[in-house]
């Protein structure tokens, strides 16, 4: 297609992000133009996301207004879908029923180009190891940016749709990784994410590459001054991962240890190997390794068999961990994970109050955690405005939000603030100094 004009939407973690980003530079090699509406497209492309059935909900409603708009059309108009839904059986069926042109699975994003060179429909759902030698550019005017590590995932958690949609646990290889860091450090990139969907586990497939814990102190040493990853696993969270922690002053101190649930009796159904005393034990090694620690976590409630004594095992493991933060979520059964097949479903209705009871316990902690930063200096990397009017939103070296007068920092960039008030789930702070300023124009937050 001649004068491609793409609009570019993603679903999903902070994965299918890169992801988008990596294919926005396979687009542009091109020639493609990007557009900011539907309406001015005539390729719509959508990144989308499988792990629970909420995302799924909202690419289907988005497919069906795309549909109603390419019949609207006189010129030809592309429907595009990409990643994790587009992998699985249930996200092709969708594909069909609202004429996608390109399908292209999470493993398989790097064929674009090929794609649009067809006359007809492309679909291509294989996993290749080609995706991860390609290293896309920097991306603009922003100040943060992700690396992948690792794709896939070996571990099979009942609940997960991951291992299907991504595959087996393949590691890119370290010399791509710390390239494609040096070229983010080159145009001015200041923080960097690790990502993966078990980033703990890289290098295992492969003996030649570094573990991790070493991975860790390569990037730090090529001069990067905040390094963060996600996202982890608790059996594969060893002594020496926190020790790389510790020794390695750019990743701070900040962890997202996702456990899931409390109750050993759900973790096994889960199928998430380890148990709460495991769970335990590591928290306390970080703890002990990491005295400043700020810990995160996913819980998911209303499992298939919870009971309520199973719940309140739960509520009581974050009163013992006292977590910063929490990503809570109701359980969502998807096609094609073991639980969907083999469990029988809770009642929404008993899943929703749990959910309520688990979001009070979080709102305690976190409220308790986040003022005990009242009155301390931190560095904010700064996005743009937030969702409060006269107001910017950005993160310290802990991934605390927060946020900061808009008159006092105007520009997106590296402030140096005092925290002076603290929510459950905001700081605000008063602008001490500006350290950098992004460059322009900005990009959507990442």
């Amino acid at each position: 297609m001649n004068d491609l004009r793409v609009k570019l939407i993603t679903y999903g973690c902070q994965m299918n992000e890169y992801d988008t980003h990596l294919v926005a530079s396979e687009l542009a090699s091109i020639g493609a133009g990007f557009v900011d509406t539907v309406e001015e497209a005539n390729f719509v492309l959508v990144n989308t996301c499988a792990v629970r059935g909420k995302p799924v909900e909202k690419v289907k409603s988005l497919l069906g207004q795309l549909r109603k708009e390419k019949e609207r059309r006189k010129e030809p108009f592309l429907i595009g879908m990409m990643g994790c839904l587009a992998s699985l059986e249930e996200g092709q069926a969708i594909a069909r029923r609202f004429g996608v042109d390109v399908l292209l699975g999470a493993g398989a994003i790097h064929k674009i180009a090929e794609a649009l060179a067809q006359t007809g429909a492309f679909w291509d759902v294989g996993f290749y190891r080609e995706i991860d030698e390609v290293v896309p550019p920097p991306p603009r005017g922003t100040l943060s940016a992700f690396v992948t590590l690792i794709r896939g995932c070996d571990h099979r958690c009942t609940y997960c749709v991951v291992p299907r949609t991504r595959g087996p646990e393949v590691s890119r290889h370290p010399d791509l990784i710390l390239r494609e860091v040096e070229q983010l450090l080159d145009a001015g990139i200041v923080e960097v994410t690790l990502l993966g969907q078990n980033v703990n586990s890289y290098g295992k497939d492969d003996p030649a590459y570094p573990d991790f814990a070493d991975l860790i102190r390569q990037v730090a040493a090529l001069g990067v001054r905040r390094l963060r990853f996600v996202t982890s696993h608790p059996m594969n969270f060893s002594d020496r991962i926190i020790e790389a922690i510790a020794e390695t002053p750019a990743v701070g101190q900040y962890v997202h240890l996702p456990v899931q649930a409390g109750s050993d009796r759900v973790l096994r159904r889960m199928a998430r190997e380890y148990r709460r005393a495991y769970y335990l034990e590591r928290v306390a090694r970080l703890r002990e390794a990491l005295p400043e620690l700020v810990l995160s976590t996913d819980i998911i409630v209303g499992f298939p068999g919870e009971t309520e004594e199973d719940f309140q095992q739960t509520l009581e493991l974050y009163d013992e961990v006292g977590f910063d933060a929490a990503y809570m979520f109701i359980y969502s059964a998807r096609p094609g994970t073991p639980s969907y097949e083999r469990f029988e479903d809770l009642p929404r209705e008993v899943k929703v109050e749990r959910l309520q009871r688990l979001i009070e316990k979080q709102k305690d902690w976190s409220l308790r955690r986040n003022q005990a930063w009242v009155g301390r200096e931190v560095e904010v990397l700064v996005r743009g405005p937030a969702k409060e009017a006269h107001w910017v939103e950005g993160h310290d070296q802990s991934n605390h939000p927060v946020l900061l007068p808009a008159e006092e920092a105007p520009v997106a960039g590296l402030y140096r603030a005092t925290i002076e008030q603290a929510t459950p789930h905001l700081l605000f702070g008063k602008v001490r100094e500006r350290l950098l300023a992004a460059p322009e124009p900005l990009e959507a937050a990442s």
